[in-house]
């Protein structure tokens, strides 16, 4: 069966989503333990209580991953595939880092969550390459963390590429990846490459995809929900690992990951295929840099206000959250798409020149970074 159209505006409101919720999760939880202020004074315990599961929002951003990427993949060489990525997230990461470091150089913190240590120019620079956590070098905002894994799975997924894409290596890759996410301890070197705890999302969104452009069979189905019931341990894990300084009940973590599996199965069938919403790309398209934007941006922009103002908690955190957006959409706007076409185009071809100098056209894409061919560069 010929692979559906790959217009998907509803991948770009679930990456909206999920942004939303880490941030809310973020924010919330950083009031909370910032040591200065109790919580229970701003924000009642069972508001936190429900923002903790916001860090699940990873979780599903590397589903997607897995399910943008094997699409993307389809058909290029591993150059254009990697030069893809470049072009994606290095220039708004490299803005976002700078506006960060400039922020909190500007508007110190001496509690709370401070930086970790006085970053040095160097240490700037290592984390302009997104090689900060292999380098082991402190990140200038914590949610850099995931992009070390965005990274080797694009290096590992290139690599299937360079021998050609089919179903039969994305299903072999996903059956042994998932199999080594379980055998594999996490003290060993070679969990950097196999990723233990975050595997069965990536391999997830792999098989959703060939579900969606080969006729369903029985093997991705298997390895479908051999993913999920890995997923459902691992979630279970990061719950039991969380130390909030309040109990956080397993079961609604173990209910979110499967609607998240459930949504992306019902976007992979096709039944969002009609949606016309082109709002949602231009959500998809400010969810990356606000993701990088918004963790020590947003919590000195709340502390400072509070100080000041003495405002309610959840009122400053809602307009953070919609100053960070437009913050998010300048970014995308000034940086990301003069940037990204030339980048693409100098990794894959050496040369600046070529078709994708050519301006690109406000977002009316299904996916956050979709060029207008219709291939996904999320």
């Amino acid at each position: 069966m010929a692979a559906k159209k790959d217009r998907l505006l509803a991948l770009d409101g679930l990456r909206l989503l999920c942004a939303l919720a880490v941030s809310a999760y973020h924010l919330g939880l950083a009031w909370s333990i910032d040591g200065v202020h109790p919580t229970s004074s701003y924000l009642p315990p069972r508001v936190d209580s429900v923002l903790i599961y916001g860090f699940l929002g990873v979780e599903v951003f590397f589903m997607i991953s897995g399910f943008v990427i094997c699409m993307s993949g389809w058909g290029r060489t591993a150059r254009a595939f990697l030069a893809s990525r470049a072009g994606r997230l290095y220039p708004a990461f490299w803005a976002c880092v700078l506006i960060t470091t400039a922020v909190m150089t500007l508007f110190p913190l001496t509690d709370g969550i401070p930086l970790p240590h006085r970053l040095t120019v160097a240490d700037i620079g290592i984390n302009l390459t997104m090689l900060a956590d292999p380098l082991t070098v402190p990140n200038v905002d914590t949610v850099y963390w995931t992009l070390w894994y965005e990274l080797r799975f694009y290096l590992l997924f290139a690599v299937v590429i360079q021998f050609g894409l089919t179903r039969a290596r994305i299903l072999t890759l996903g059956a042994a990846w998932l199999a080594a996410s379980v055998v594999v301890p996490t003290t060993v070197p070679l969990a950097q490459l196999v990723m233990p705890q975050y595997a069965p999302y990536f391999i997830a969104g792999m098989t959703l995809y060939l579900i969606r452009r080969h006729c369903p069979s029985p093997a991705p189905w298997m390895l479908l929900a051999a993913a999920w019931v890995v997923s459902l341990v691992r979630v279970r894990e990061r719950v039991l690992s969380a130390n909030p300084g309040f109990p956080v009940p397993i079961w609604p973590a173990l209910i979110i990951i499967t609607a998240a599996y459930a949504t992306l199965l019902v976007i992979a069938l096709g039944a969002t295929d009609r949606w016309t919403w082109r709002r949602l790309a231009v959500g998809g398209a400010v969810s990356y840099p606000f993701y990088l934007l918004h963790p020590r941006i947003g919590f000195t922009m709340i502390r400072y206000a509070y100080d000041r103002t003495g405002l309610p908690v959840p009122l400053l955190m809602a307009a953070t959250i919609l100053t960070l957006l437009g913050a998010a959409w300048s970014v995308h706007r000034l940086v990301e798409r003069p940037l990204g076409p030339p980048l693409r185009c100098l990794i894959a071809t050496g040369t600046l020149r070529g078709p994708s100098t050519a301006p690109t056209p406000a977002p009316q894409l299904t996916l956050a970074g979709e060029s207008p061919t219709g291939r996904a560069t999320i």
